[in-house]
C-alpha cells in the first residue's frame, strides 16, 4: 500500500471510530441537562458546575496527552484509552443514584479526551497543507453523522427505555471504537529534530491567537443551557432533543464545506464566521419564542459549530512549532478549555440570580470582541 492510500485508510479508520463514539455520546447529550435537572433534581448552577468541570478536564487531559505524545513519540495509546474511559464513564452515569455521583464519572468521561491532541496531530501529520482543512472537515462530518444517528435513537427510545437504560445502551459504541483503533491503526514513528521545549517557542502571533480564542471560550457556555432555555420557554422534554438534532444536522451539513472553504479562502475568515454566528445565536435567542424562530437559531448554532471545529484546529496546527505540534494543540486546548469551567459556571450563576437572558448578553459581548480581535492574528504558515 502506497503512502497516499495508507493515509486515506487511516483517515477512514479514525473517522469510523469517531462516528461510533459520537453515536454513543449523542444518545446522551440531548437528554443530559434533563437527566441532571429533571430526573436527578439538580439546579442550573449545579449543571453549570458539572459541565464546567467536565469541559475543563477535556482541556487538561488534551494538554497532558499532547505533551506526552510528543515526548515519547506515541499517539495511538492515547486515542484508544480515551475511548475506553468514555465507555466506562457512561456505565457510571447509568447507575448514579444522585447528581453528586455524576461528578467523578463526568471527570472520567471528559478525561477520555486525552485522545484529542494526539489524534488531531496524527490527522495533521497524514495531511498536506492543501487537504488538511478538508480532512479535519471530513472527520468532523463523520462525528456529526454519528451524532445524528445517536440523537435519533435518543428521541425514539427515551419513552421506552427511560433515562438510565438509554445511557447504558450508549456505552456500547465507545467500546467498539476502542477495538477499531487498537486493531487497525499502526503506530507511526516520527523523528522530527526537537528543540528543548519552552514557552518561548510560541511566538506573539500564536499567543495572540490563543488569547482571542480563550476570550471567546469564556462566553461559549455549554450547549446544555441552550436546551434548558428551550424547555423553559415552553417546549416539552420530549421536544427538546429534536432541537439538538437540528443543531447537529446543520453542523453536519456545513462541516465539510467549511473545511473546503478554510482551504480556499483562509482559516481565519472561517473562524470569524463562527464567532459572528455564535453572537447571532445569543442575540436572537433573547427575543425569539416561536418554533420556527428557534429552529432557525439552532441551524445557525450548527453553522457556528461546523465553522469553528474545522478552522480553529487547522489554523492552530499551522501557526505552531512543527516539532511540538501535539504539545501546541494540547496547550491551546488547555488554555481555551480552562475557560469552559468559568463559562458554564458563570452562565449558571447569571441564570439563577438575574434570569435566563443574562448569560446570552454576556456571551454576545465576548463573541463580538473575539470577532474584532482575531483580525490581528497573522494567518501565514510559520512552521
Amino acid at each position: 500500500m502506497n503512502k497516499s492510500k495508507e493515509n486515506k485508510k487511516d483517515l477512514h479508520v479514525f473517522s469510523l471510530a469517531s462516528f461510533l463514539n459520537d453515536l454513543g455520546s449523542d444518545m446522551i447529550y440531548p437528554i443530559w441537562p434533563l437527566f441532571v435537572t429533571v430526573f436527578l433534581g439538580a439546579d442550573v448552577i449545579v449543571l453549570g458546575l458539572i459541565d464546567g468541570i467536565g469541559d475543563a478536564l477535556v482541556s487538561i487531559s488534551s494538554a497532558f496527552s499532547g505533551y506526552l505524545s510528543d515526548k515519547f513519540k506515541r499517539r495511538k495509546i492515547f486515542v484508544w484509552t480515551g475511548y475506553l474511559s468514555s465507555g466506562i464513564a457512561r456505565l457510571g452515569y447509568a447507575i448514579s443514584p444522585t447528581w453528586a455521583y455524576l461528578v467523578p464519572f463526568k471527570a472520567l468521561d471528559r478525561a477520555g479526551k486525552i485522545r484529542g491532541a494526539p489524534r488531531d496531530a496524527m490527522i495533521a501529520d497524514l495531511s498536506s497543507k492543501e487537504n488538511r482543512g478538508s480532512n479535519f472537515g471530513f472527520l468532523r462530518a463523520m462525528d456529526n453523522l454519528g451524532a445524528i444517528v445517536g440523537i435519533s435513537l435518543s428521541i425514539l427510545l427515551l419513552k421506552y427505555l427511560g433515562f438510565r437504560n438509554l445511557i447504558l445502551l450508549a456505552s456500547i459504541p465507545s467500546f467498539l471504537s476502542v477495538l477499531i483503533i487498537y486493531l487497525f491503526i499502526k503506530e507511526k514513528r516520527f523523528d522530527i529534530q526537537k528543540r528543548k521545549f519552552s514557552l518561548n517557542l510560541f511566538d506573539k502571533n500564536f499567543r495572540l491567537f490563543v488569547l482571542v480564542n480563550a476570550l471567546f471560550a469564556l462566553g461559549a457556555f455549554s450547549y446544555s443551557f441552550f436546551l434548558l432555555y428551550v424547555k423553559d420557554i415552553g417546549f416539552s422534554i420530549y421536544t427538546v432533543p429534536i432541537f439538538y438534532l437540528i443543531f447537529t444536522l446543520s453542523s453536519t451539513i456545513f462541516s465539510y464545506p467549511f473545511g473546503k472553504m478554510a482551504d480556499n479562502i483562509g482559516r481565519k475568515k472561517v473562524l470569524r464566521i463562527s464567532y459572528l454566528s455564535f453572537a447571532i445565536v445569543c442575540g436572537s435567542l433573547i427575543f425569539t419564542r416561536n418554533f420556527i424562530g428557534v429552529v432557525i437559531i439552532f441551524c445557525i448554532y450548527g453553522l457556528y459549530k461546523a465553522a469553528i471545529d474545522v478552522s480553529q484546529k487547522t489554523l492552530a496546527s499551522e501557526i505552531c512549532p512543527l516539532d511540538y505540534r501535539a504539545t501546541s494543540l494540547g496547550s491551546f486546548q488547555l488554555i481555551t478549555g480552562l475557560m469552559a469551567f468559568p463559562a458554564s459556571f458563570i452562565a449558571g450563576i447569571l441564570w439563577k440570580i438575574l434570569g435566563m437572558n443574562y448569560p446570552l448578553f454576556f456571551s454576545l459581548g465576548l463573541s463580538l470582541a473575539a470577532f474584532l480581535l482575531i483580525s490581528f492574528v497573522k494567518e501565514q504558515k510559520i512552521c
